[in-house]
């Protein structure tokens, strides 16, 4: 029995590293509120890097709560997407190539998000997590949680459905 020789894993966490960055890419507000990705094999974790422009109550000062939300979406949105790819990109079959030249599958569409606001933000940066609770052909539910110094103690979750695109081909 002939098996395929696995690929060096350098090449893996290349391609891996390579597909995470242009998902984010594709959602250009990541730059404005300097959200970026941790990823530790599949499981990925949202980084809300502090800045000032990031206080919606400067008496406190508190993190706005519009950037609690889209952070808490932004990543519901990117995990969603990185768990669509998860298997391409594993098996090869989405290339360095393919992501330089911007082949990706559409982003999946909010179709409702509703987010519970636990606890003011505080002036530093803030960690979010989101779970897929059920992926269809359709529909995906997803539920996001976010915190900043300890992960027992969260600042926000947020529920969200998600039309999702439709497979090309």
């Amino acid at each position: 029995m002939n098996r395929r020789r696995p690929e060096p894993m350098q090449v893996v966490k290349q391609r891996r590293d390579a597909a995470l960055c242009a998902l984010a890419s594709r959602v250009p507000y990541t730059r404005f509120l300097d959200i970026t990705f941790d990823r530790r094999g599949d499981e990925l974790t949202g980084v809300l890097n502090f800045d000032e422009k990031l206080i919606g109550n400067p008496q406190l000062p508190a993190l706005h709560g519009g950037v609690t939300a889209a952070f808490l979406e932004v990543t519901a949105i990117i995990s969603l997407s990185w768990a669509m790819l998860w298997e391409d990109v594993e098996s090869g079959t989405l290339t360095l190539d393919a992501l330089e030249a911007g082949q990706l599958p559409r982003m999946p569409k909010t179709i409702d998000f509703t987010v519970d606001y636990l606890r003011s933000g505080l002036p530093r940066d803030a960690y979010a997590r989101a779970h897929v609770t059920r992926s269809g052909r359709r529909y995906a539910s997803v539920r996001a949680e976010a915190w900043q110094d300890n992960h027992d103690r969260p600042i926000a979750q947020a529920h969200a459905h998600f039309l999702m695109p439709r497979k090309e081909g």
